[in-house]
């Protein structure tokens, strides 16, 4: 009883700070104090900022000189490899000549979150304007660090987005205090990628700023993607990220509480930022200088730009949970369904969370029923490779929905094939041996073997093999209702062709398993079959262990074959529910989300 009255007194007081906002007085100090320690020192004072020599800024002139309105043209890169995306990210900061903005839902404090950092940090030294909005959630909560950025450079400012009890870090005790009594405006995150060099070069995507994005994590790595962009849509960009930047939810670091008394705390003779030491000091230093070679990255990537035409570059709007209502605030989310609704022949998708909001699981009926030949194929996470076990046991949960609806689905493996050559790749550039530990961390299954392991982060559609999306937006219902999202539709088949090849490679067999009917005919399996049905329609008390499908994997000197061909299952081997996962009890917590979880899949 003690503890119990400890713990409420501690909730009413942290409670008490939602209504707490800076006081005005305090803020205005702590901006002024912030603004008088900030160097406005310039390293160069060229008209273009002392920009490095860059193929895109070339390839961004021909965009726009040869542009139409009628007619645009734009240049694009498929950005597959996390180390080619970062690389090219340090590349374009030390080319902008004028402006750099970001916007992130995670940006971390390891190798690429400092290398990022304090290539932005330099740019504004040498006068280009560097803007930063990240989501607070899981965004850089070291409060002196950002007290030194709020200082860094007259040119340099970050932003906060939708700071928990008006703070930059949210301690346990207030993380769940959050979700107690402010759960609606709690749970709203900023879950847009962009990247925008002078408003003509912008990087859109799946990934933040943490090594696992750029295959720099020594344990878990993503399978992630973005696409590089030259030409009028990165003008898009620009008014979606000035949108965002004036909306009452990007506070200023001065207007948080607890970095505002830092400052304050520090006062004016406070130390400017200093450059980091990097954890490993020579993958980074050898990414530094290919990114610094501008005949290196006119070999690798400028030349291999693609020339396409129309690109939209589409973000749901800062106001979105305001008025959920208004056409205009999930834009994104309302152009997905828009393309599922007048596919004709295929629908390639790739989704780390295959969970559907309801108005998609609709959409997907009424293609069933009126277009019964549409092809759909599914790449998503297995268990074993997921970063999620509570996401994936709802899409676990509702796997016969998705088959009958004629989804072909392929799960992706924690160790593809595909990943020792990639991290051959990264070793050229100084990417280092992949570590042997097992990963352990909570939210992912242990598993039988050691390595590093790999799980799908990107979300990308194809359409009839003519039209792309690349984006932030998980197809989910947490994207259509709680986050906002941003992404390009590229309309080019040649361009979506790349990006179809892509996905089918990690549905390949050796990079993922077919998920499918289990095999059986006899009253035992017709039985099992109606009794799984029948408990998963309940919202609850969904406890039936034997589910209607299951994992396969292709036998030596098989050809792979779609679930549903006559030789299926004399090529196929069920490997079970969770293959690969060691630990009995992550099966158990995932059947336990099966059964109790239905009413979060919104949340989650």
């Amino acid at each position: 009883m003690k503890h119990a009255g400890i713990l409420a007194v501690l909730l009413l007081a942290v409670l008490a700070l939602d209504g707490c906002a800076v006081d005005p007085l305090h803020a205005r100090r702590a901006a002024a104090t912030a603004a008088a320690a900030q160097d406005h020192a310039l390293t160069c004072h060229a008209a273009d900022a002392c920009a490095i020599a860059s193929p895109y800024q070339k390839l961004a002139d021909a965009a726009f000189d040869e542009s139409r309105p009628e007619a645009p043209v734009h240049f694009a890169n498929l950005l597959d490899r996390g180390a080619d995306s970062l690389l090219l990210r340090v590349h374009l900061i030390r080319a902008a000549r004028k402006s750099i903005d970001i916007q992130t839902f995670i940006f971390a404090q390891d190798d690429a979150g400092y290398l990022v950092l304090d290539e932005l940090v330099k740019a504004a030294r040498r006068g280009v304007r560097v803007r930063v909005i990240v989501d607070q959630l899981f965004s850089l909560d070291d409060v002196e660090l950002l007290a030194q950025l709020a200082r860094a450079h007259a040119n340099f400012e970050l932003r906060v987005y939708n700071p928990t009890f008006h703070k930059a870090r949210t301690p346990p005790l207030e993380f769940a205090a959050g979700i107690a009594c402010c759960f609606f405006r709690f749970n709203q995150r900023m879950h847009n990628k962009l990247f925008l060099v002078d408003d003509r070069i912008g990087i859109a995507g799946g990934r933040n700023y943490e090594n696992r994005y750029f295959d720099w994590d020594e344990d878990f790595d993503y399978r992630d993607r973005d696409v590089l962009v030259a030409g009028p849509a990165a003008q898009a960009m620009s008014v979606s990220f000035e949108a965002f930047w004036h909306d009452r939810r990007s506070v200023p670091l001065s207007r948080l509480r607890d970095v505002s008394s830092r400052i304050l705390a520090d006062g004016l003779n406070a130390p400017h930022y200093a450059m980091h030491a990097y954890r490993d000091a020579a993958r980074v230093d050898a990414l530094s200088r290919a990114a610094n070679d501008d005949d290196y990255v006119r070999a690798h990537f400028a030349d291999a730009a693609m020339r396409v035409g129309e690109i939209e570059y589409f973000s749901d709007a800062p106001d979105k949970f305001d008025e959920p209502e208004q056409p205009r605030d999930d834009e994104l989310s309302r152009h997905i369904l828009a393309l599922f609704q007048n596919a004709q022949s295929e629908i390639v998708m790739q989704t780390p969370y295959l969970v559907l909001s309801r108005t998609a699981r609709g959409v997907f009926a009424k293609q069933h029923r009126d277009q019964p030949g549409l092809d759909i194929i599914v790449s998503t996470n297995s268990l074993a490779a997921t970063d999620a076990f509570y996401v994936y046991a709802l899409s676990y949960k509702y796997k016969k929905r998705y088959l009958k609806l004629g989804f072909r689905i392929h799960e992706f493996k924690p160790f593809p094939d595909e990943a020792s050559a990639l991290i051959a790749d990264y070793a050229a550039l100084g990417g280092g041996a992949a570590s042997t530990q097992r990963y352990r961390k909570y939210g992912r299954a242990p598993l039988r073997e050691r390595g590093v392991r790999v799980g799908l982060h990107a979300k990308s559609i194809v359409i009839d093999g003519r039209i792309a999306l690349i984006g932030s937006h998980n197809f989910d219902p947490r994207s259509d209702h709680y986050n906002t999202e941003s992404g390009f539709i590229i309309h080019d088949r040649a361009f979506a062709q790349v990006l179809r090849a892509s996905i089918l490679r990690d549905c390949a067999p050796g990079n993922a398993w077919t998920i499918a009917r289990r095999q059986g005919t006899n009253w035992i399996s017709r039985l099992n079959r109606a009794i799984g049905d029948f408990s998963a329609r309940l919202p609850l008390f969904d406890l039936w262990p034997y589910r209607y499908a299951s994992s396969f994997e292709l036998m030596p000197g098989c050809q792979p074959l779609p679930p549903g061909a006559p030789d299926f299952y004399a090529c196929y081997t069920d490997v079970g529910d969770f293959p690969e996962v060691d630990l009995p009890l992550k099966t158990i917590y995932t059947r336990i989300v099966t059964a109790f979880g239905a009413g979060l899949h919104s949340i989650l």
